[in-house]
């Protein structure tokens, strides 16, 4: 029988280890991390833990049964603690305690991957003293979620199924009740948690009307918002605004001064265009560059930019969101300067692979099929690959 990456036993002795959490918080305090990363090279390539510093090696677990190859040894470094991970944290403890035996100090990383995948952080941006406006960060695949609470009332856009009770107990903790649960649009890179939520709460759950047109089949109540349309949220109305290109739904939501754009614009890309249709890219490209150039541009500079990833390329302001002011984007992203010709060529020749299992996961936000909590996790581990590129942003 062959045994696979998670059927690795456990080792006989102790070997040390670090929570997901803890490396995450290490790697934000800016500390010297050296990783051994033991899954596949096709794992690695697909998604991998970055940073400034954070170097990494990748050698595949069943290369390492036997102990250290000669090869290895060279890009180990001597005096420095090795983390070593793998999927699920079973054949990382087998490779961190031959590292030991070879005389390096070695660590493995509890639940690997998976548990990475994990990690969902909070942040508050600067909105104003009558709305609170809270960023949920997934470091592991660049997602973001908003929390948007005002005078005991809350709405959550663009929730992930899988921390569908974090938002829960956030507005429970600002002292509001959940009027409604929205998506900026049918989503690609991750199972959205709008119908979750609804179904632990009483909030309404809210869809761009051009994003049902693409055939959601719910089996629970739903409203539609159109262009221009306002929702009252306590003190506050958020403001709907279609911006289509990145899928014909795409809508951003406007909340006082911040702009929560979705995949329409990030803060170092533009979206890219193809995965609704692929044989449309060229005409979703010209949809976007108007939608950029007369919904979103045509904006105050000092709109606070808030998307819904961030990519590898992508650095947080010091109060650790990320977002940017428009008219720095505007000085700064080649894209958002190109005529309509010059964009369309720029962005349909310049597109990363496409999110992995993204047809079942659109599939699964229209409400088509309807997978387990943890088929619906693993649908979407990965990167969220949803931009264009990731050098729109060169200056």
């Amino acid at each position: 029988m062959t045994m696979t990456e998670g059927d690795t036993p456990p080792t006989d002795e102790s070997v040390a280890s670090t929570t997901p959490k803890e490396l995450k918080e290490r790697i934000d305090a800016g500390e010297d991390i050296f990783i051994l990363d033991a899954r596949s090279e096709g794992d690695f390539e697909e998604w991998r833990i970055d940073g400034e510093t954070v170097d990494i090696v990748n050698y595949p677990y069943f290369e390492l049964l036997d102990g250290v190859p000669a090869d290895l040894r060279a890009d180990l470094p001597d005096g420095q603690r090795i983390t070593v991970l793998c999927a699920k944290g079973g054949s990382s403890e087998m490779v961190a305690e031959h590292l030991l035996n070879e005389g390096y100090d070695a660590e493995h990383l509890k639940r690997g991957m998976k548990g990475w995948a994990r990690i969902y952080e909070y942040t508050e941006l600067d909105a104003g003293d009558d709305v609170t406006v809270a960023q949920y960060q997934r470091p592991s695949s660049g997602c973001l979620a908003y929390l948007v609470v005002s005078d005991g009332e809350a709405a959550v856009i663009d929730p992930l199924r899988a921390f569908g009770d974090e938002y829960l107990q956030d507005v429970r903790t600002l002292g509001a009740e959940l009027k409604y649960a929205m998506d900026t649009h049918i989503h690609a890179d991750h199972i959205s948690g709008i119908r979750t939520i609804a179904d632990k709460t009483d909030a309404t759950v809210v869809l761009p009307e051009m994003a049902v047109a693409r055939g959601v089949e719910y089996d629970i109540p739903y409203e539609t918002v159109e262009d221009i349309e306002r929702l009252p949220v306590g003190d506050i109305e958020i403001e709907v605004i279609h911006t289509p290109g990145h899928t014909t739904g795409m809508t951003a939501y406007r909340v006082g001064d911040v702009l929560l754009t979705g995949d329409g614009l990030f803060t170092e890309s533009v979206a890219r265009p193809d995965l609704e249709d692929p044989e449309a890219a060229k005409d979703a490209a010209r949809t976007l560059h108007e939608s950029l150039t007369e919904k979103v541009l045509s904006l105050p500079n000092d709109t606070v930019i808030a998307p819904a990833h961030f990519s590898d390329t992508a650095t947080p302001n010091d109060d650790g969101t990320y977002t940017a002011k428009l008219g720095n984007l505007a000085e700064h992203m080649d894209a958002l300067t190109m005529g309509e010709d010059e964009f369309v060529e720029f962005i349909v020749s310049d597109m990363p692979p496409r999110p992995a299992n993204y047809e079942d996961i659109i599939s699964t936000n229209l409400g088509q099929q309807a997978p387990d909590e943890q088929e619906a996790f693993e649908l979407e581990l990965g990167p969220n690959n949803c931009a264009a590129s990731g050098e729109a942003l060169t200056n």
